[in-house]
């Protein structure tokens, strides 16, 4: 089972990355962090990884016990991922969008024994400590070099105790948005890590050569996973920046000091610096791999990029894949525009009826994944782990289909399916051929209770700066390109969708907001 070799003063097990390439590539940079202009070599990362580790079990932190971290995107994160690494502790993340008694479910749920806090969110995380008994905690703050993270670091010389894991040991425990009632502890182990690792490398070419700009949330499962851990296992330098900026983004990919190779978004990223005035004119020469994932994508976005000499490449996972699940060669990027791809290595995939039936290639079902990858169930919650599995199949609550080639395509959420007149509609359909419009910046649509049909679609749509369009016209090209049961009824034009962390539209609150009810009404 483990695999063992000696560093300077201890016996490490092979899950312990940083001590791996602080032993065979010290000097080479592990991360970059923009924010607050700070590099970590390998081994400055191994180092200070190996000091929180300490420090955390002279505070009474030991195996299978959670460590939560509340903040922007920063070094820290991983530094805390391979302390908990090296003795056996398991990683939170927290969402810090969320609310205090968002938060509160949250670690009261976990039972974390310390919370790691950055300066910016001091208040509430003092309130979190106090209301849920968490019994230490550490400050964040990188413009002091006397705070109590540092100064935890510094009292440590980083002689922890290792402790033995193996692959069915906790890692991670990273809690899913809540769409439906409170939000699931999604459990990560150390055997979902190496194969989303193994999955994920060789489509996306990640190399110790590898450089990625890494925008999405940590706390989140893009973010952290794809492809931040997978570089940081190969070798490779990770760029991070506090919170994504169409314009930063811009300008760091076109940086030739940095020489980006890879990046990964949800599509909302790639919309926005699409529509930023310094896209046509930033150098994207650099990027090899622009990886897309966690919503259906609108054609006009993987068109407009290619446009500009980049394939995106697409893929498709959730949180409880690790995330990988499905990935699009780079060598089919084009020819299957559109596609999230084939099942990735030592993964399983098929599509079902609401019998659990597995429908021939064409026919669209809601989509099966089992493998190595797949979470072995929710924290603390052994009802919702019952209901999201069926003979060892985790049902994923994405509609999808198989072409004739096997190549999957992520029709839309299962959830998000209405029905008008008998017949099924995809949302994601609607909003691509809505997005061919070119005065459209963002469109969402959601299917809406109706006496006549069931249900009919309503859109809600953002325009571009400076740009006007009518509701007929809109209607009118639904028309021209889209069977009449499929085009929307009714039209909102507002200034801005709501999103999450992530980029993702919020389609609960806009059904909240019409109906009344988060949930669509399918029957």
């Amino acid at each position: 089972w483990l695999w063992f070799f000696k560093d300077k003063n201890m016996t490490v097990n092979y899950y312990d990355w940083s001590a791996y390439h602080a032993n065979v590539r010290p000097n080479k940079i592990a991360i970059r962090d923009l924010s607050v202009n700070k590099e970590l070599t390998y081994s400055e990362l191994d180092i200070r990884s190996n000091k929180l580790a300490e420090w955390l079990q002279k505070n009474g932190v030991g195996k299978g016990d959670r460590v939560a971290i509340l903040s922007h995107n920063c070094a820290e994160f991983f530094e805390l991922e391979f302390a908990c690494a090296k003795i056996g502790a398991i990683e939170l993340p927290l969402n810090w969008r969320l609310t205090k008694p968002e938060l509160e479910y949250i670690l009261n749920d976990s039972s974390p024994c310390v919370l790691v806090y950055e300066a910016a969110f001091l208040d509430i995380a003092l309130e979190l400590q106090k209301d849920c008994q968490i019994k230490d905690s550490l400050q964040i703050d990188n413009q002091d070099i006397s705070s109590q993270y540092e100064s935890a670091l510094n009292e440590s010389d980083g002689n922890y105790e290792s402790i033995p894991t193996n692959h069915d040991d906790l890692i991670m425990i990273m809690y899913t948005s809540g769409t439906t009632g409170h939000p699931k502890g999604a459990m990560i182990n150390h055997r979902m890590q190496l194969y989303n690792c193994i999955n994920l490398a060789a489509p996306a070419l990640v190399s110790p050569e590898t450089v990625q700009l890494v925008v999405l949330p940590l706390f989140h499962t893009g973010g952290m996973n794809c492809y931040a851990n997978p570089v940081l296992h190969a070798g490779g330098e990770l760029i991070l920046i506090k919170e994504f900026d169409p314009g930063l983004a811009l300008s760091i990919l076109g940086n030739s000091e940095y020489k980006v190779s890879h990046f990964f978004a949800v599509p909302a990223p790639y919309q926005f610096m699409m529509n930023h005035p310094e896209f046509e004119s930033t150098d994207l020469s650099y990027l090899k791999i622009a990886g897309i994932g966690g919503a259906p994508c609108a054609e006009a976005i993987l068109k407009t990029w290619s446009g500009r000499g980049v394939s995106m490449i697409q893929g498709w996972g959730m949180t409880e894949t690790s995330p990988g699940g499905v990935g699009l060669d780079a060598a089919d990027a084009e020819r299957k525009l559109g596609s999230a791809g084939k099942p990735l290595m030592h993964t399983e995939i098929k599509v079902v009826d609401d019998e659990g039936n597995e429908l021939p290639w064409g026919e669209v079902g809601e989509l099966y994944i089992r493998g190595p990858n797949v979470t072995p169930g929710y924290w603390n919650n052994p009802e919702a782990t019952e209901d999201s599995f069926e003979d060892g199949w985790l049902k994923t609550g994405d509609a999808a289909r198989f072409d004739d080639e096997g190549f999957v395509y992520i029709v839309d959420r299962w959830k998000d399916m209405y029905i008008s007149g008998g017949e099924n509609v995809y949302p994601a359909e609607v909003e691509n051929v809505i997005y061919q419009l070119p005065q459209i910046a963002e469109a969402a649509v959601i299917g809406v209770p109706d006496e006549r049909w069931g249900e009919t679609g309503k859109v809600f749509i953002s325009l571009k700066e400076g740009q006007k369009i009518d509701e007929k016209d809109i209607i009118e090209h639904c028309l021209k390109n889209l069977a009449k049961f499929k085009v929307p009824q009714s039209i909102v034009f507002v200034d801005l969708l709501p999103r999450n962390a992530t980029g993702k539209v919020l389609k609960r609150e806009l059904r909240e907001e019409v109906v009344g009810s988060a949930a669509p009404a399918i029957t």
